[in-house]
């Protein structure tokens, strides 16, 4: 009886019964809304030619609460589509063609609106209440309909979950947008930039810690969408996890490192191996000599304390990879992303379109990048085609596999090319092609292409300057300096054979 009356008394003042912890909506709740904003703003863009400016990147017809609204406002946006004026008359005259406008009110509700707005000098600051408004009735529709489909048995979870990231992305893509930023402003950014780029010895980006990589890309911007692609075998994952060693140990930048193909312990394992110069075999068997011992406990300081953030959760939507990359961003302040893989993430897509799942994941990802302004490092698989070719095997762009979005949406690509895959023992200069691998720049949008000699240590999973034995570069000289003697020769480990039969190798 109790609980009857406190239910009977919410209802009667108009709260919302709480049932297993959701809001019952049986009881009624109006919308969020602000109709005296929306006509005020409405009157405004009548009055005031140059008011539709202001508000048309933050409005949408559908914005407006009222269907009415979003009829004239749709009608006002074809009048300035058109270059033609916009005021009571031209409006009105548009809607009564469209036969729209006893819909609204007619003629006298559109002279009216006029009157509810003195000028239009706080017009962008109404219309972005109504945007506001707008979002909030989005969610709430969002969430009614994840609550409907939740109760639904016979529902896929997981299906519900694609669907409701999906629609959350769709309402943040189609409202939140940056504002212009002006010359003045943008110069003297650049020039403060310029400035601090100098006094870095021109690596203006996130260092890689491969001097001759550096010096043409002048380390990884912010920002930019970097694709690095490969066949099965060649190295993405050791390269990625050689730049990040190099990256937050010698140079402080903290990494994040999604892994959607091997777990956290794994990658670890192999960051050891490539530290301590400890085989990825003797460390999987745990059979160390006793100096073996001393030497891993020795070199695994650096490690100890590296700012690398890894996550391996498996099948990875864009929609989590956003969410982590701002938790990151803002709690750690990463300077970097890597995703290991591209074609392991999910992403909403319609039944079957492999190909614009993908191409939905690359602009994710590109957005990203953009939004917390920072390199994200993308690995990809390159299609068989690179095999079936005939001749030189190096990998071209069009071999990206299963979407051209990957190439579009990229800032740079980059492919990882070892001749002593396709057991070529000598370059066309009759040079040893042993531990030698070719990091080739295929597209730079903002530099030039290039390709560049890389070593590749196969027992270590360990990818280092050509010319030195190091692991990275010492980050105290410039990359010139670290890029000297190109007469050094070092003698590479000889590389383990690979079965022709073993279509995953295991670097």
């Amino acid at each position: 009886m109790e609980d009857a009356k406190r239910a009977n008394d919410k209802k009667a003042s108009g709260l919302s019964v709480v049932r297993n912890g959701i809001p019952s909506p049986e009881y009624g709740k109006i919308p969020p809304q602000a109709v005296d904003l929306e006509e005020a703003v409405l009157g405004a863009l009548m009055l005031d030619k140059e008011a539709l400016t202001d508000v048309i990147d933050v409005l949408k017809p559908e914005s407006f609460y009222k269907d009415d609204h979003q009829a004239i406002y749709a009608c006002i946006l074809d009048l300035f589509q058109r270059s033609e004026p916009i005021d009571i008359l031209t409006v009105t005259q548009e809607l009564k063609k469209q036969g729209k406008l006893e819909e609204v009110g007619g003629a006298f509700f559109i002279a009216q609106l006029t009157n509810r707005v003195a000028s239009s000098a706080n017009v962008e600051y109404h219309a972005r209440i109504i945007a506001q408004k707008h979002i909030q009735r989005e969610l709430i529709k969002i969430s009614s309909q994840t609550i409907e489909m939740a109760y639904d048995e016979t529902a896929d979870v997981f299906d519900l979950l694609d669907s409701a990231e999906a629609k959350l992305f769709e309402v943040a893509e189609g409202n939140i947008r940056k504002s212009y930023e002006g010359m003045n402003k943008l110069l003297h950014k650049a020039v403060k930039q310029l400035e601090t780029i100098s006094k870095q010895d021109g690596t203006s980006g996130v260092p890689s810690g491969f001097a001759a990589l550096d010096r043409v890309t002048g380390g990884f911007q912010k920002s930019d969408m970097i694709v690095l692609a490969a066949r099965p075998g060649m190295g993405k994952t050791a390269f990625v996890l050689s730049l990040t060693r190099n990256s937050s140990v010698d140079f402080k930048k903290p990494v994040a490192l999604f892994s959607l193909e091997m777990t956290s312990l794994q990658l670890v394992n192999r960051l050891i191996s490539s530290e301590t110069e400890i085989s990825g075999d003797k460390l999987k068997k745990g059979n160390l000599e006793p100096h073996e011992w001393e030497q891993l406990n020795a070199k695994i300081g650096k490690l100890t304390n590296a700012p690398i953030f890894i996550n391996d959760t498996p099948g990875l939507s864009v929609f989590e990879l956003r969410a982590q990359c701002r938790r990151l961003k803002a709690e750690k302040d990463i300077q970097m992303v890597i995703i290991d893989y591209l074609q392991l993430m999910t992403a909403p897509s319609e039944k079957g379109n492999r190909e614009q799942e993908i191409s939905t994941i690359s602009r994710a990802i590109k957005s990203i990048a953009k939004e917390i302004d920072v390199p994200i490092i993308a690995l990809s698989q390159l299609s068989r085609a690179v095999e079936t070719r005939g001749g030189d095997k190096r990998p071209l762009l069009s071999d990206l596999r299963e979407s051209g979005a990957i190439e579009q949406d990229a800032d740079m690509v980059m492919f990882i090319y070892r001749p002593e895959y396709y057991q070529i023992t000598a370059d066309e200069e009759g040079n040893s092609t042993e531990g030698m691998a070719e990091l080739i720049i295929a597209k730079h949008r903002n530099g030039s292409t290039d390709n560049v000699k890389i070593r590749f240590q196969n027992h270590l999973a360990k990818f280092s300057d050509w010319q030195s034995d190091n692991f990275g570069y010492s980050p105290g000289l410039s990359i010139e300096d670290n890029y000297a003697d190109p007469n050094q020769v070092i003698k590479p480990s000889k590389m383990d054979e690979i079965d022709d039969g073993q279509e995953e190798p295991p670097f």
